[in-house]
């Protein structure tokens, strides 16, 4: 049944709030963990490990998922956890400062992971529910923009306001406990206006409970793994970003390490500039590239072009561990290329699991493969921290080189129709 009709100068008033919302708590997750820790004096080896674990919830979400159809409506869950990620925040501020700060400020996150999870499962059914099936492709871009600027704004501004804090008051745990202070102030502001901006779409209802649903569940997840040629998906979708796992939980590390640790010795305010804002807007360019390169010429015939942009840029921090640049921005711009690869390549990747996906069961079969893609980043970024304090930075980027191997042959054995991905032509008018 298709939703009831909604204006779409009113999907402007959610839309981009609700996608942004979605975005921050990811990346105070995933990246402003690393980076606070990191100024805190915690070791390597802790943080790559700690933070790792992280990633669980986003890849045990669809086990979950039928739980947010049944219980209320998915627009009392979207504002209601976004209330609870702006308590989580204020817990953050809270005990950064204290003795204990790392094993309650990790609570504190597990929290935010697990409450960010849910709310993605949230978010994304209830724009199903909300826009007729040609707003949800009229908004589809919108959706993706917003969430890419709240990883500027996260992994970019926060990251340099910290920075920046840090400098001016001389205090660490200071400057983050005014970070993470405003972000609860900002999410208790977003649950108050989505609590009254969000539309009442009639289809947003709790789903009935009953045997025959919950077989329907445990089907769904048996057909996934009866697909043809499962064991080659998963084997790709776990191996294709090996490398990049273990890169991307040392890379910022790297970057703040002093130099006679191996590391650039950059400030925090650079990092938050160079990686976090020049760094993730080469990587939205990579995205937007390999998106419609694809559609002209079909995955199948770009999957190894960007096999190598996804690998072989990962060089420049081998360069960079080798050299030291003195110069700032010679390692902005390294670093940019490195993630205008990256965006590149990753493509290929969502887009296999799109195919992986397809038939009766392509939403939750789609879901279900990015689990897997979030346990293919947990568990070698999980041991990085450890690889990397044994072998110097230097011999450790050497390995994410070599562990870029494993995808090149798992990639040798994938089967792909030359159509999937490419534009087709619109039928004649005759």
């Amino acid at each position: 049944m298709e939703p009831t009709a909604t204006s779409s100068a009113r999907a402007w008033r959610w839309v981009p709030s609700l996608y942004f919302s979605q975005g921050i708590p990811y990346v105070a997750v995933m990246t402003l963990s690393v980076v606070l820790y990191k100024n805190l004096g915690i070791s390597n080896t802790d943080i790559a490990l700690y933070t790792s674990w992280l990633y669980l919830p986003w890849v045990i979400k669809p086990l979950w998922s039928p739980l947010v159809d049944l219980f209320r409506t998915k627009r009392l869950w979207i504002w209601g956890l976004q209330l609870v990620v702006g308590a989580a925040f204020a817990g953050v501020a809270l005990t950064v400062p204290g003795p204990d700060f790392f094993r309650w400020t990790l609570v504190l996150f597990w929290l935010l992971a697990f409450s960010s999870a849910t709310h993605d499962i949230a978010a994304d059914g209830f724009y199903l529910f909300a826009l007729r099936s040609d707003q949800q492709a009229a908004f589809v871009g919108v959706r993706s923009t917003f969430f890419r600027l709240a990883m500027i704004a996260g992994q970019g501004g926060l990251v340099w306001l910290s920075g920046r804090l840090q400098t001016v008051t001389g205090d660490v745990p200071l400057a983050w406990t005014f970070v993470f202070g405003a972000l609860a102030g900002l999410f208790a502001l977003v649950g108050i206006y989505h609590a009254f901006a969000l539309p009442r779409p009639v289809a947003d209802q709790p789903a009935a409970p009953n045997s025959g649903a919950m077989a329907g569940y445990f089907a769904t997840f048996a057909a996934f793994f009866r697909k043809p040629g499962i064991g080659t998906a998963l084997a790709f979708m776990l191996v294709y970003r090996l490398a990049e796992s273990q890169l991307l939980k040392l890379s910022t590390p790297f970057l703040l390490d002093p130099r006679d640790a191996g590391g650039l010795g950059l400030t925090t305010e650079q990092v938050g500039l160079y990686y976090g804002t020049f760094g993730v807007i080469a990587l939205t360019l990579g995205g937007l590239a390999g998106g419609y390169i694809v559609s002209q010429f079909g995955l199948r015939r770009l999957l190894w072009p960007m096999l190598a942009a996804m690998h072989l840029p990962n060089a420049v921090f081998v360069l960079l561990a080798y050299v030291q640049p003195g110069n700032p921005w010679f390692v902005a711009a390294a670093v940019a290329v490195e993630q205008l690869g990256y965006g590149f390549g990753f493509t290929a990747y969502l887009l296999y699991l799109m195919l992986v996906a397809e038939g009766k069961h392509k939403t939750a079969h789609y879901a279900i493969g990015t689990g897997f893609m979030a346990l293919g980043m947990m568990l070698p970024g999980m041991a990085a921290g450890w690889i990397q304090e044994h072998l110097g930075y230097v011999n450790f980027f050497w390995w994410v080189m070599l562990a870029t191997l494993p995808s090149l042959y798992v990639a040798t054995k994938l089967r792909i129709d030359p159509a999937f991905g490419r534009k087709q032509p619109a039928p004649s008018q005759s």
